[in-house]
């Protein structure tokens, strides 16, 4: 709504690019949306939409054909495409997170190479830590490359990968012993190596397998894969900045970001919420008057809009810190912990305000009320922000002597 989440301190730039994002969302997402999700068809028509407008470039810097933005312009802009819908940002998050680890952390080459092409959006990025056996503990990865020559195999498998049937470049985490005696901290021995492939499922390229799309709750439309590694040849130039052992730091760096952006997926969907909800509380009567007259309806109006106000407010607060170049793992974690929390809360009471039509696959909120829970596993669950979050306030309250 025009008088919530709003933030200072933009410029004009930043205002014009998140009032074009706005008016796309509006006339090209919100009213198609349910109905791709219920049929869980790629938004295909969107994306190339958001090809146009040069989002895929939005945070790449301008020497490779980016548009050089922040990482808050990033935020504001998934924050209003997840207002939409919450696939769609999926979608640009994955891509930028695999940009932000090559523009960090890559050689000149790789650099060079990849770049200009994600901010065409002419090669798709996806990246890769999860595997069947571990979720939260990376530290269990069991995928592996070997040395052989100029060149890596690898083998193993992995799970929950966003855009693994869309994209072509997959940031894939993990072990290397090369270089790594063994008893070496397991994530002093993991490295990234950048996957170009083929779209599609099934064998999209030698020694590469993506079975095909996983069937979910909700987060429809965007495809969400496993990766099956069986004898896969990389050259060593694809090892992500040219050294092995430092995957596992360079993942943990994109995923900062991966935090920033599903806060601001928070926001967005419970933005989208708080809209709905507001709105059919003026639409609907009881008693002989508009629900939203009813003191019970207003408090959870009231509430729903400071969740609202407090989440944005934080995501902000960890995507400025991180622009700034401080550290921000607190920050995020707070963000990401805050705006997942309360997303939940705010869809669920919208979902109540809608009464049993609420329940209808006809009203938006039921989409909504599918998708809020993935924002509570993405990017670590609330357990794993909560040990960020404590660990790193113990070191900034440790007792001296």
């Amino acid at each position: 709504m025009a008088r919530l989440a709003q933030t200072a301190g933009l410029t004009d730039i930043q205002r014009e690019i998140l009032s074009t994002v706005r008016d796309f969302v509006d006339k090209e997402i919100i009213p198609v949306a349910t109905g791709l999700e219920h049929r869980d068809e790629y938004p295909q028509q969107i994306v190339d939409g958001l090809k146009e407008l040069g989002l895929f470039g939005l945070m790449i810097p301008e020497e490779y054909g980016g548009l050089g933005e922040s990482l808050l312009t990033y935020a504001l802009c998934v924050e209003e495409i997840a207002r939409g819908w919450m696939s769609v940002s999926g979608i640009i998050n994955t891509h930028f997170i695999v940009a932000y680890m090559l523009k960090q952390h890559g050689t000149q080459e790789q650099r060079e190479y990849f770049l200009p092409r994600m901010a065409a959006g002419d090669v798709r990025g996806a990246f890769s830590m999860s595997e069947p056996a571990l979720g939260s503990d990376v530290s269990a990865i069991t995928s592996k490359a070997v040395k052989d020559g100029d060149e890596y195999v690898l083998n193993g498998q992995k799970m929950w990968l966003t855009n693994g049937g869309t994209s072509t470049l997959v940031a894939v985490l993990v072990k290397s012993d090369e270089g790594h005696p063994e008893g070496t901290a397991p994530h002093k021995s993991m490295t990234t190596f950048l996957v170009e492939k083929e779209p599609g499922f099934g064998e999209v390229r030698p020694g590469l397998t993506i079975p095909g799309k996983i069937d979910k709750m909700g987060y429809k439309g965007v495809d969400t894969t496993e990766l099956i590694m069986d004898g896969l040849r990389i050259p060593a130039d694809r090892v992500l900045g040219g050294t092995t052992g430092r995957g596992f730091y360079q993942m943990m760096d994109g995923v900062e970001v991966g935090r920033v952006n599903v806060a601001a997926r928070g926001c967005g969907v419970a933005q989208r919420a708080f809209e709905l909800g507001v709105s059919y509380a003026q639409q609907r009567h009881t008693f002989g008057k508009q629900i939203a007259q009813h003191q019970a309806i207003q408090f959870k109006l009231a509430e729903m809009a400071t969740k609202v106000e407090a989440a944005h407010a934080m995501m902000v607060n960890a995507a400025r810190k991180k622009d700034s170049g401080e550290r921000n793992d607190l920050e995020a974690g707070m963000a990401k912990y805050l705006a997942s929390e309360y997303c939940k809360e705010v869809v669920e009471d919208a979902f109540r305000i809608h009464g049993g039509y609420g329940f209808s696959k006809e009203y938006e909120i039921e989409r909504l009320y599918r998708e809020a829970p993935m924002l509570l596993i993405g990017e670590g669950t609330a357990e794993i922000q909560k040990m960020i979050i404590g660990r790193r306030l113990l070191e900034e309250y440790r007792l001296q002597g």
